[in-house]
């Protein structure tokens, strides 16, 4: 480390302890089952939202977390696996995991490794800094993150504790939790969707946007990539970068969309306070918003268009694909194309029951189409299917009065995005939405304890002034 950072680490640190108050513990942890004391808060996914929750409790004096991964370590989130661009796509002055402590902000950080004159140069952040620099925050504010472990099943147990069972290299164990929060990123509660067509084809002929893809193998080759968001564009430019003969994009719309409406939206107003509107309002502007999908800057469309093999084909979605010999044909509204690898920048999907720690509750978690009918020009069953959460971003059963032990699970992922707009893997949101998440934690844990809140009070004597 640097003197430079090293100095700056210390700084932070003196300020967390300068700033620390409240500081009386408050929490008893509970035993579970197993004889055990019970975690009061279980974080799955040790990404940049994972930590600052952690990091968030931490300051609340909630100590007795545990934040687990199932990546390695420095591999948590997408900055170094499948965000393949080389710089952040936000404006360089967005806070996140600081949590408005300005020495542990990135400002902070880059101007300590690099000096004030590199980040008055800067234009957008390094993905590669971005991903050290999250390293950085955890470690400087004390958060550990056990890697390389998955969670695989949430079950209710006794004295309204969780179960959650996790799985790493020796085998599984089950931790007991009285909150469970998923910060587990863009398929927390679902998987990467591609055309059942494309997931038909053998593996080595195809790809998602967030699949590991071995560029170097597409040299000389021609790709098609379905899909014109940036993550598309972005596959398209490694493509392209690693010697490819040809890519392809194919756009369904007439004209790409350029538009990005996550940039109109942050603001304090918006982000602070659109899960506090009715229903109807927040479908209308979330409608809006994912009707757009993300547009893509000008950096990204510049990376793919210098490249003389690069081409788009608008207004050609994709219809069906079939192998031809070591290749893949392509149907489109606009003629067939033959390729050699296919990649698909398609999403995420909505679906419960893939992911394994959803499993024991898919069936029963309310969704937005259980709660609320769109007039019919706002219908959309893509949105219908984001689940319907709790102002404290909790899961709520579909049925009332059953599997209420799912309100002790909090969904901080992409699925948050429809009833709170973006929070769980949106930078610009962090520093409205974590607090507001971890909020609605404390509450939860403080109105669980109230008998022996009282029972403290009611027993406290602690006197302040002796009478001479």
């Amino acid at each position: 480390m640097s003197s430079g950072l090293a100095a700056l680490t210390a700084r932070a640190q003196d300020d967390l302890r300068r700033i620390a108050h409240p500081s009386m513990p408050w929490l008893t942890p509970r035993i579970g089952p197993d004889g055990a004391a019970a975690l009061d808060v279980l974080i799955v996914g040790g990404g940049q939202s994972g930590v600052a929750i952690a990091f968030a409790l931490k300051r609340a004096r909630v100590d007795n977390v545990l934040v687990v991964d199932r990546a390695p370590r420095d591999r948590e989130g997408p900055w170094l696996t499948y965000a393949r661009m080389p710089t952040l796509r936000s404006p360089k002055d967005y806070t996140g995991p600081d949590l408005d402590i300005p020495s542990l902000g990135y400002r902070a950080w880059h101007e300590a490794r690099y000096g004030e004159a590199s980040w008055q140069a800067l234009d957008l952040i390094r993905t590669e800094d971005w991903a050290a620099y999250l390293g950085w925050v955890r470690d400087t504010v004390g958060i550990a993150v056990q890697n390389e472990t998955e969670a695989v099943d949430i079950a209710p147990a006794a004295d309204g504790l969780l179960a959650v069972t996790l799985r790493d290299a020796a085998g599984e164990t089950v931790r007991h939790a009285r909150k469970v929060v998923l910060a587990t990123g863009q398929d927390g509660a679902g998987l990467w969707w591609m055309p059942d067509f494309v997931a038909a084809l053998p593996p080595h002929l195809r790809a998602h946007t967030a699949d590991a893809i071995d560029f170097a193998m597409l040299r000389g080759r021609r790709v098609a990539v379905l899909g014109a968001g940036a993550s598309a564009l972005d596959n398209a430019a490694a493509s392209l970068e690693a010697g490819a003969a040809e890519v392809v994009l194919f756009c369904r719309r007439a004209e790409p969309q350029v538009i990005q409406p996550y940039r109109w939206l942050t603001f304090a107003g918006f982000l602070r306070h659109l899960s506090d509107l009715p229903d109807a309002w927040r479908w209308r502007f979330m409608h809006r918003i994912l009707g757009l999908r993300e547009g893509f800057p000008q950096p990204t469309w510049d990376r793919c268009a210098r490249h003389a093999a690069f081409r788009l084909r608008t207004g050609s979605p994709w219809t069906g694909a079939r192998v031809r010999g070591e290749m893949v044909e392509i149907e489109t509204p606009t003629g067939p194309y033959v390729a050699d690898f296919l990649i698909c920048g398609t999403g995420v999907r909505m679906d419960f029951a893939q992911r394994p720690e959803l499993g024991r509750m898919a069936g029963q978690i309310a969704r937005w189409s259980d709660r609320y009918t769109p007039p019919p020009e706002e219908r959309d069953e893509r949105l219908g299917a984001f689940p319907y959460l709790g102002p404290d971003y909790a899961l709520q059963p579909r049925v009332a009065g059953q599997a209420a032990w799912m309100r002790d699970v909090h969904m901080f992922n992409i699925a948050s995005t429809m009833s709170f707009g973006p929070s769980g893997s949106s930078i610009n949101a962090m520093t409205t939405a974590v607090p507001k998440l971890v909020h609605g934690l404390t509450r939860g844990l403080f109105m669980g304890d109230l008998d022996a809140h009282w029972a403290a009070l009611d027993a406290y004597d602690v006197p302040q002034a002796v009478l001479r």
